[in-house]
């Protein structure tokens, strides 16, 4: 089964994601799951998001331009060669993968997110200060042994 993925370009500039996922917000559109690539003008944001046809609509209307994909959400076993066993059926069939991204895992009630900060240490300190969850990697990966 495939599914409509939103791809957007946005200017590498402090703020940009931001405006997206506001925009996206204020218009009560939730984002299922969230995909950054960066070249040296430009990042590539993916979006998952249920009611994409009205995700597009909103976005184009705030001037963004956006691209609609189709891609596979596929399971993945959740143990060492889990992601190999995938691969060798994917290559056995001759097909390419072009990109692919992780879907975010749970932590509770929360989703766990991976971001990569050009200042690390200050984002670290502001999420905290904030009051929001810093995993270590020990409590990141405690339930992947």
């Amino acid at each position: 089964m495939k599914i409509e993925q939103i791809s957007i370009f946005l200017e590498n500039k402090p703020g940009r994601l931001n405006e997206i996922c506001r925009t996206l917000a204020d218009n009560k559109l939730n984002i299922v799951t969230l995909s950054l690539a960066d070249t040296q003008q430009f990042g590539i944001v993916r979006l998952i998001i249920k009611d994409w046809v009205r995700a597009q609509q909103v976005l184009e209307a705030n001037g963004y331009v956006v691209n609609v994909r189709q891609v596979v959400a596929a399971t993945v076993p959740d143990r060492p060669g889990g992601m190999v066993e995938v691969l060798d059926i994917i290559s056995s069939a001759g097909v390419n993968i072009e990109y692919m991204y992780a879907f975010t895992s749970r932590r509770g009630t929360a989703a766990v997110v991976i971001f990569r900060f050009d200042d690390p240490d200050k984002a670290v300190a502001a999420l905290t200060t904030a009051g929001h969850d810093v995993l270590h990697p020990v409590e990141l990966f405690k339930d992947s042994e």
